[in-house]
Order: structure tokens, then C-alpha cells, then sequence
């Protein structure tokens, strides 16, 4: 999503449905648009007007400067707009290099005004605010309004006023136009920040003596504001740039685009080309154009788009169709390519998205070798070497001709390839496998050791790089230069179960003594544990419903990684901010409006909180730290080096380029010392700058790579400080989006930010002054890694950089070992047997895992026992016996008999402890906790029996209370429970505390007093059904029991004795 123009018609209705101002605003909704599918009499039934007013009639379709180019035809009557539109509708015409035929136009009143009451207005969006320009003057002569308007900032949450308006804006004017050009400056801004727009442009703007007339108007809204505005935006439609036609293939895409978390962007620029891309990644299919253009292709290049986000098989078959369709419908005398690139992913699962191209391919097999159609393939990231066996696999069942590529071969290569500048090598370098690592041989939990120790640093001058030892500069002085250490913890908010596990797995291979993740926030759940691995050791990280209660629990995190959705991120992130604690956050999400973006990023500046993201993957510190999915799998990890830390820092738009930059710098450097990958959006929450500066005053950093890209000015700050002495490290930077200058109209690249909206933010301007400030830039992408080199080896050539031994990776294989052994709670079983634990230990291990005092485990064992059984005629056991002598088998007949328990029958032990708990921590005497339970109507569970009484003891619960009294710490719940026992049997004998009751309370006084839990642990358990679970397990040895005595003397159906059953009908019905 970005910031997408809309047709002047559609600028000028939310205008005149929405602004608030005093001033009257003429000539609302008097628009009407005519096409080449026009019913004239329909039209001016429709707009009456028409027929009474003077007339101005414009083509709407995006066109710059229409007036210099004679494209408005103004002061006619209706007849006079048919005439004029008779020889312009569908007339082709050049606008600078672009041609396009003049498809819709738009019909307004005329206004007759002088010169003097022409005006200029512009608003638009940068990151530190909103600006508004104003000039005295309008029309088509205003010139460079840049220079010579008066200029208005309105900061992020500021109010704007008249007051402001006037004050600094409207100096120029006289008094009698200021108040209504005041009222309507104000509404117009407040309409720009409600509708999410991030420009809008009225000139002229005529002010006559009854009013204000929009004349011309040019706007962009945020599209990712959709879900905020629908109600007042409505369905909106974008109308393609000049020059390039809206296909309906780009709407079905769009279509799918809007319902997948996942992206899919497509443009055609030339269906005729014989050049086709299906390029997964924002940054990567600006890369793969870039290449085709600088070799040539440009006119043959037929499309634009990107996949990525993981989509699934099926929506990258349906992706994949939509492009081959198109590509198989006019053949070409040359045949045709398809390149099917990307850079090496960080989490889309290669094979499944190769799965559904795979699927499409065979169902287009016919059409793509009538065309003559050849395939190149380069992949690299999570299951690629799968990905890319299906993919050679249908080249040899098909017979189309595919050249498969993984991460041996650079990014673009196959596009010299494909273009014929580089021969197709018979056999392709094979990549090395590093999948055999996962786990330490060692039965221990220990981590791996480190492998290799940070490059040595001796500072020396060189005539061709410059030195490193220049003081520090000072970054923004809440912010810290390092954001990742080995200690870092962090919290991940969101069920990213996933990412959890790639980061500890991260964690253990660069020989961290802890896990980095700590706790996860889900609001939509409710707190509990999640299991994880941590080497061959299972883990549970705790889950937190509340972002409070986890940040209170966890005072040493300081770094937040946050998976919410694009809908949720802006108040799950304004939340987070709330904590001091916290230093860093990753922000995952694309498509969050600019607008909230840069309200969280006045927030984090204000509280020194750096922001990577939105729309990034993250960042990755070798060695320390990684933000959730960044660098793919384990086997990407190792063999970019990403275990430990390298000399060179690396900062870049990109997610999949940046892991692009850890395969070219691991293999042409010592390795990645820190990457950081800001995000695609046009306002990222921190900066190149911020970055640059902070690898500038990291000792260890000798050299900086920067990955810019098309779209924006950031990159002029880099040349800025080198210029002021801020930045000395040699940078490397290329700006990828060249090829924007060979199109004839404008494309949106992939990411939100990438998009010039005037020359200097071109890529082929910014890499002329990234050149000229000094930095080293390559002549393409091709080159990079070239240059890289160059840089790196100049430096330990002059000293600056002396490598530390390599030492191979951590390639530990699996041990099943750990494996072959039954393991409780961490306790082999042959140390159980051994302790001599029994069933009550086993039992804690399992259940509460941890290992109990042993008076625990017999007390756990006693209960089983005096559970087990309480003869034939209880409703559990007698549901049992009737199932069993219908014929059923062991497991129904047993589950039968379960399904009884409840709190009438055997499942009062949590009740119990619940109840007496409640009543004992809130200080109730015991009389007062029976009266209070006998004015409510609530019957006190585990009191009362329907043998036994005071008089008739129930022996199980007398053996229970000797052994509890001689062995446990404490009975203070069982003696309050004691107390209650007796009020209850002076009204009653038989209302004792059962066994259920005594269970329960005792099993509350043992979690709480046997050290072995808090109290929070303690009340949990009770709290999620525990305790009945004893009753449950002891009661299901004696249910088996009746079913064996059943089957054993093989009797059977029961009937149940007819005089035992109630059955009385409705008095209406028995007369």
C-alpha cells in the first residue's frame, strides 16, 4: 500500500462532502465526467446545470500542467464542450515522454474571475509534520512555488488555527479576503489529516466576493488507510498513471492482494514485451528491473510485480496463472523469458510457493512451448533446495526449457543470462550444505562454544580509505548506539511461534547462555505456557494476555518485536511506549497509514526508543540478537557467518535484500557485524542516518554498507555528514531503482516509500551524490559485491582490519541419544527408577514438572488410593457397569463412567480448594463463610455425605488428616476447613468434609507450603482443574475394575429397576 493519486473528480467530492469551514464553497458536486460510453441526454438529466452555466471542460486522468499543454477548454456553452471533445476524446497525445490517448474527461461551471483573485494552496505530508504553501498568486504562470510561497509546519497532533493561518500564510493579502481564506485553509487541512491525504493541490483557488472556487485539483490519499476511512472514502478508484492502461489483470491482482496477508503487486508496462518477471520480494523486483534495464531490455520489458509475506501454494498459483496467461497471448519473433527471481528469504517457504508456480506451469505447458518460452530460476531461503528440485522436475516432464539456480549464483546473473551477456553454465556451481548442525552431540543442555573471536583492529591511515579512529559523533542523545548485546531480552507480541523458535535456535548456535525471547503478548488468549526447544531441551516461555503484567514480570527486557497485525500495530506499539524499560522495537507490519507512523515516531523520539520498521523483517546482530524471522533458516544462518560478529555494519530498506547483503558480504568480507533492515514505508521509523552514526561510533565496525533505494532524500544526509565530518568509516551505498528513469510513466515499486515524486529522488540522482560525497558506488547491483571487496580488502591490506582465524561453524550433528531415553520433566527414566519416585513422583514430574518432596509423592499416591474406588452402586461406577454389559468395550465403558464426574459427583476437589481458598485469603471466619454461603444459596462443596456422618466416620479421610498433620509444613486451609466442619455438623451429621473436600483443601496447603511452587504457581493449578485430576485418574482404576468384573462374569443388558425412576407427566397431559 501507498500513497496512490486519485482523479480530480474524486478529490473534489470528498472535498465538498466533508470539509467544515465558514467559507462558502462553491459550485459543489456541479463535476460531470464524460467517456467514450457517455449517454449525453442521461448526463445532463443528471446535471441539469449543464444547460444554464458557461462551461469549462479537462481531461482527468493525471495530466500535469493541462493548461500549458491546451488541454482546458474554458467559457463554453454545452454544445461548444461537444465540439471541443469531439476532437480530443481518443486522441493520442505526447505529455513530456509519455504518450497515452485522452480517454476521460471532466465538465465543470466556468468562473469568470480576474487575476487577482487566483490563488495557491498546497498541503503535504513529511515525516516531522504536515506543510502548507500558499502564494498570493495562481494560475498556470505561478512558477517555482517552492521558493516563493509562504511555508506553514504543522507538527504531528498540533492543532492548526486561523489564527496560524493568517498570521504566517496570508501576509499578502488584504484584510477582507483573509478571514474567509483563513476559515477555509483551516477546513481544508483538517479534511487533509481526516481523509488520510498526503498531498493535495489547489491552483488556482479563486476567492470572489460570494465565495471559493476550486478550480484545479490534484490529490493522493494514503491506500493503506482503507480499513480508517471506507466509511467516508467509499470503493475508490485509482486511475493509472498517463501514458499506461488499467488492465484487468492488475484489478484481479489488486483483489487478491487486499484479501492475503501476503503481497502481490502487478503492472503491465508492455504486453507485447518478450521480457517477463515473477520476482518474489519488494526490494529484490526493483533489483531484477534495474538489471534488465541497464542491459538493454527496457523495451521488452513487459511487467513489473512482486510476491512476498509467505503467500500460500495457492495464491502464488493464482499469481503465477495471471502472468503466464498474459505472457502466452501474442507471440513473439524472438520467443520469450520468464525470470523467476527473488533474494534469499528470511520466512516464505520457497518449495510451497515453487509448488503453486509449478502447478501453473503445467497447466500452461502447451501455450508457454507454442511460445517459445524459456524459464530462469534463482531462489535461495527457507526449503529452496526443494523448491528447486520441483522446479528442474517440471522442466524435464514438460520439456520447457528451465535453468535452475540456488544461492551459489549471484541474485541477477540469470538475467545477463536470460538476455544473452553470460553463457547458461552447464552445471551450476553446487551451494554448500550446512542442514547437518542442528544439535549439539553433547547429552548436555550447554550451547555450542564460540567459534571465533571479533576481527582485530589496528587503526592506520591509508591513502584510499579513510581512517576509522576519527572521535565518535553524537548521535540523538536518548537513543543508544548499540541497540543488541548477548544479554538482550526481548518480548514478541503475537503467536509467532515460528519466529520464537528461529530466534532461540539463533540463540544457541551463537553460544548464548540464555534464550533472547522471554515472554509473548497475545491478547486474544489467555495466559499460559508455550513449548519451545532450546538445543534438544524443551522449553516454556510464558504467554501474557496483558502487555502490563508481562513487562512487569520481565523488568530486564528492554527490546519489543511486534508480529501485530497492520490494524493493531499503531496501539500495540503506543502501548509499548508507555514502558520505559523498553529501548528497541521492531515493527513487522506493512500497510500501517503513514499517518500513525509518524505519530509513533514523534512518540519514540520523544522517549528515545528506536523504531525499526514498519514493514521490515527486522535486524540481526552476528553472534548476539535477531528480530524474529531476519536471516531464514539455520542453515542461511551458518552459512552467511551469521553465528558470529564480522567488521562490516550494513543498513537497508529491504527485509529479503538484506539477507541478499549477508550472503554477498559473508562471502566477499570477514562477515556481518550488524544489519538493520528500516523498512519499505515512506516514513521508516528510524532512519539511514540514525544508523550510519551509530556504526560510525561502534568501534568494531570498520566499513558501512547502505542499500538505498528510489523515493525519498535520506541518502543526501549520508553525504551531508560526510561532508561535515560526521561519517569517516568508508560506506559502500548503491540506490536501487534506476530503471524508473527508462519508464515512460510512473511505476510504484514494491515498497510504499519507493516511488520519486521529483528528480532528486531518483536513483540515478542519489547515487551521483552518494559518488560525489565521497562513498563508494558501484556502476550497478551486479557490482556490489565487487566493490565491497575492493573496500574490505584495502583495509586489511592497510591494517585497519586484521581477521581472526576462521573456524568452521558449529556443524554439530544431531544426537539421537538424548533421544533413546524416556525422559520426564527432564529426569531420564532410569534416574526415576533409581530415586525410587514412584507413582506420586512421576506423577509431579508430569503433571507439575518439577520433582516434589517425597512425603508429596505419598501423599499424591494415598489419594490415588482412596479414590480408586467407592463401590459398584456410585453413578460413575454404575455407568460404567451399565456400558460394559451393553457389549461396548473397554474405553467407551470407561469414558461413560468419567463422564459422570462433575460437581455432584467426584469433582468437587477444585470447587473445594476454590471455595475454602476464597473464603480463608479474604479473612471470612469460618461462621461467617457458611452464613454467607447459606444467604447466597450456594451449596459449600467437599461438606457432606450420603452414608457417612460425625457419627459414622469416613475412614479415608481419617488415614488422609494423621498422615497430612504428621507430614506436611502447614494444614492452615485444612484447619479452617476443620472449623467449618463443625458448624456444618451441628445443623447436620452427615454435612462432614468428604473426601473430596479434604483432598482439596490439603493439596492447596501442600502447593502452597512445600517450596516448590509461588503462590501464583500454587493458585494457578488449582485454578485450571488440577486437583480434579487426581480424583479423575484414582476414580478410572476402579471404573476398570467393574468393567474387568463384568466382562468376566459375562452378564448382561441391564435394565434398571422400573419403581427407582421418576417419571410423572405434565398434568395437562396424564388427564
Amino acid at each position: 500500500m501507498s500513497a496512490k493519486a486519485i482523479s480530480e473528480q474524486t478529490g473534489k467530492e470528498f472535498l465538498y462532502k466533508y470539509i467544515c469551514t465558514t467559507a462558502a464553497v462553491q459550485n459543489r458536486f456541479h463535476c460531470a465526467t464524460v467517456t467514450t460510453e457517455t449517454n449525453w441526454d442521461s448526463l445532463v438529466k443528471d446535471h441539469p446545470w449543464l444547460q444554464t452555466e458557461r462551461l469549462v471542460v479537462k481531461p482527468d486522468q493525471l495530466i500535469k500542467r493541462r493548461g500549458k499543454l491546451g488541454l482546458v477548454e474554458v467559457d463554453q456553452d454545452l454544445q461548444g464542450v461537444r465540439d471541443w471533445l469531439s476532437t480530443h476524446l481518443m486522441t493520442e497525445i505526447m505529455v513530456g515522454k509519455t504518450k497515452g490517448v485522452l480517454k476521460n474527461f471532466l465538465i465543470e461551471p466556468f468562473v469568470a474571475h480576474s487575476q487577482e483573485e487566483e490563488f495557491y494552496v498546497c498541503v503535504y505530508t513529511s515525516r516531522e509534520g504536515c506543510h502548507i504553501l500558499f502564494y498570493h498568486e495562481g494560475g498556470v504562470e505561478v512558477g517555482d512555488v517552492d521558493s516563493k510561497a509562504q511555508r506553514l509546519t504543522v507538527g504531528i497532533d498540533e492543532k492548526l488555527t486561523e489564527e496560524m493561518v493568517t498570521g504566517q500564510l496570508l501576509i499578502h493579502l488584504t484584510d477582507e479576503k483573509k478571514e474567509m481564506l483563513a476559515s477555509f485553509i483551516t477546513g481544508l487541512f483538517n479534511l487533509f489529516e481526516d481523509l488520510h491525504f498526503t498531498y493535495l493541490e489547489i491552483n488556482p483557488l479563486v476567492v470572489t466576493s460570494n465565495g471559493v472556487h476550486i478550480l484545479d485539483f490534484a490529490a493522493k490519499i494514503d491506500a493503506a488507510a482503507d480499513f480508517i476511512c471506507k466509511s467516508k472514502w467509499g470503493d475508490v478508484t485509482f486511475p493509472p498513471p498517463f501514458g499506461r492502461e488499467a488492465y484487468p489483470e492488475e484489478a484481479y491482482i489488486a483483489d487478491l492482494d487486499s484479501k492475503s496477508g501476503a503481497s502481490l503487486k502487478l503492472t503491465l508496462l508492455n504486453p507485447r514485451g518478450r521480457i517477463w518477471t515473477m520476482v518474489a520480494g519488494g526490494g529484490a523486483s526493483v533489483v531484477y528491473s534495474d538489471t534488465i534495464c541497464d542491459l538493454g531490455g527496457v523495451d521488452e520489458l513487459a511487467n513489473y510485480g512482486e510476491y512476498s509475506g509467505a503467500p500460500s501454494e495457492q495464491q502464488t498459483y493464482d499469481y503465477a496463472k495471471t502472468i503466464l496467461s498474459l505472457m502466452t497471448r501474442e507471440k513473439h519473433p524472438d520467443g520469450k523469458v520468464l525470470i523467476i527471481g527473488g533474494s534469499i528469504a528470511n520466512f516464505t517457504n520457497v518449495a510451497a510457493t515453487f509448488k503453486g508456480i509449478v502447478r501453473a506451469i503445467k497447466d500452461y505447458q502447451g501455450p508457454l512451448k507454442e511460445h517459445e518460452v524459456t524459464i530462469f530460476v534463482r531462489r535461495g531461503g527457507p526449503n529452496y533446495q526443494e523448491g528447486l528440485r520441483v522446479m528442474e522436475e517440471i522442466g524435464k516432464t514438460t520439456g520447457i526449457p528451465i535453468h535452475v539456480f540456488g544461492t551459489e549464483t549471484h541474485m541477477t546473473a540469470i538475467v545477463g543470462m536470460a538476455l544473452g551477456h553470460r553463457p547458461i553454465p552447464n552445471q551450476p556451481p553446487t551451494a554448500a550444505h550446512t542442514a547437518n548442525f542442528l544439535l549439539n552431540s553433547s547429552t548436555t543442555a550447554s550451547t555450542p562454544a564460540r567459534t571465533r573471536n571479533p576481527s582485530c583492529s589496528e587503526f592506520k591511515v591509508t591513502s584510499s580509505v579513510t581512517d576509522a579512529t576519527t572521535p565518535p559523533t553524537a548521535v540523538p542523545s536518548a537513543k543508544g548506539t548499540t541497540l543488541f548485546s548477548k544479554q538482550t531480552k526481548a518480548i514478541v507480541w503475537g503467536m509467532q511461534t515460528r519466529a520464537v523458535q528461529g530466534m532461540l535456535d539463533f540463540d544457541y548456535v551463537c553460544s548464548r547462555g540464555e534464550p533472547s525471547v522471554v515472554a509473548m503478548v497475545y491478547p486474544f488468549t489467555g495466559d499460559h505456557k508455550q513449548k519451545f526447544y532450546w538445543g534438544h531441551k524443551e522449553i516454556l516461555l510464558p504467554v501474557y494476555k496483558n502487555m502490563t503484567y508481562a513487562m512487569k514480570k520481565h523488568p530486564d527486557v528492554d527490546v519489543l518485536i511486534n508480529f501485530a497485525s497492520l490494524r493493531s500495530a499503531f496501539d500495540s506499539t503506543m502501548e509499548t511506549l508507555q514502558y520505559p524499560q523498553i529501548r528497541t522495537i521492531a515493527i513487522i507490519a506493512e500497510g500501517i497509514p503513514e499517518a500513525l507512523t509518524r505519530k509513533l515516531i514523534k512518540t519514540a523520539d520523544e522517549k528515545g526508543v528506536t523504531i525499526i520498521g514498519p514493514a521490515t523483517v527486522g535486524g540481526i546482530k552476528p553472534g548476539c540478537f535477531k528480530i524474529g524471522n531476519t536471516g531464514g533458516m539455520l542453515d542461511n544462518i551458518l552459512a552467511s557467518k551469521l553465528y558470529r560478529p564480522g567488521s562490516v555494519a550494513y543498513v537497508s530498506r529491504s527485509g529479503g535484500m538484506s539477507n541478499e547483503l549477508n550472503n554477498i558480504i559473508s562471502h566477499t568480507t570477514d562477515g556481518v557485524y550488524e544489519g538493520v533492515a528500516i523498512g519499505g514505508d515512506r516514513y521508516p521509523g528510524s532512519t539511514f542516518m540514525e544508523h550510519v552514526l551509530r556504526y560510525q561510533n561502534t568501534p568494531d565496525v570498520k566499513m558501512i554498507v547502505v542499500l538505498g533505494e528510489i523515493g525519498g532524500t535520506e541518502e543526501y544526509n549520508i553525504c551531508q555528514g560526510i561532508a561535515d565530518g560526521r561519517i569517516t568509516k568508508p560506506v559502500v551505498c548503491w540506490c536501487i531503482g534506476t530503471c524508473a528513469t527508462f519508464f515512460s510513466s510512473e511505476v510504484q515499486f514494491g515498497h510504499a516509500g519507493a516511488c520519486a515524486t521529483q528528480a532528486s529522488e531518483t536513483a540515478v540522482a542519489k547515487n551521483q551524490a552518494l559518488r560525489e560525497a565521497g562513498v563508494f558506488v558501484p556502476n550497478s547491483f551486479d557490482e556490489l559485491g565487487d566493490i565491497i571487496k575492493l573496500v574490505y580488502d584495502d583495509l586489511v591490506t592497510s591494517g585497519i582490519i586484521v581477521p581472526a582465524p576462521e573456524v568452521p561453524p558449529p556443524t554439530v550433528p544431531m544426537d539421537y541419544s538424548w533421544a533413546r531415553e524416556l525422559i520426564y520433566a527432564g529426569m531420564p527414566i532410569t534416574e526415576v527408577f533409581k530415586e525410587e519416585m514412584g507413582l506420586g513422583g512421576v506423577l509431579g514430574l508430569l503433571w507439575f514438572q518439577r520433582r516434589l518432596p517425597r512425603y508429596a509423592c505419598q501423599f499424591i499416591e494415598m489419594c490415588l488410593m482412596v479414590t480408586a474406588d467407592h463401590g459398584p452402586a456410585v453413578s460413575g461406577a454404575h455407568n460404567t457397569i451399565v456400558c460394559a454389559r451393553a457389549g461396548k468395550d473397554l474405553v467407551s465403558s470407561l469414558t461413560s463412567g468419567l463422564l459422570t464426574i462433575g460437581d455432584r459427583f467426584g469433582g468437587a476437589l477444585d470447587a473445594a480448594a476454590k471455595q475454602f481458598s476464597k473464603a480463608f485469603d479474604s479473612g471470612l471466619l469460618p461462621m461467617e463463610f457458611v452464613n454467607k454461603m447459606k444467604k447466597d444459596g450456594v451449596l459449600i462443596m467437599g461438606i457432606g455425605h450420603r452414608v457417612k456422618s460425625i457419627n459414622n466416620p469416613d475412614m479415608r479421610v481419617q488415614i488422609l488428616k494423621d498422615f497430612v498433620k504428621q507430614h506436611f509444613p502447614s494444614t492452615q486451609l485444612l484447619d479452617y476447613a476443620l472449623e467449618v466442619e463443625k458448624i456444618t455438623t451441628s445443623k447436620k451429621p452427615n454435612l462432614i468434609l468428604n473426601v473430596d473436600g479434604f483432598i482439596g483443601v490439603s493439596f492447596v496447603d501442600l502447593l502452597r507450603t512445600c517450596g516448590g511452587f509461588t503462590r501464583d504457581e500454587a493458585d494457578e493449578f488449582v485454578d485450571i482443574g488440577t486437583l480434579n485430576g487426581i480424583f479423575v485418574l484414582g476414580r478410572s482404576i476402579g471404573f476398570i475394575g467393574h468393567y474387568l468384573d463384568q466382562k468376566r462374569l459375562k452378564q448382561g443388558l441391564y435394565r434398571h429397576p422400573w419403581d427407582d425412576i421418576s417419571y410423572v407427566l405434565p398434568e395437562h397431559m396424564s388427564m
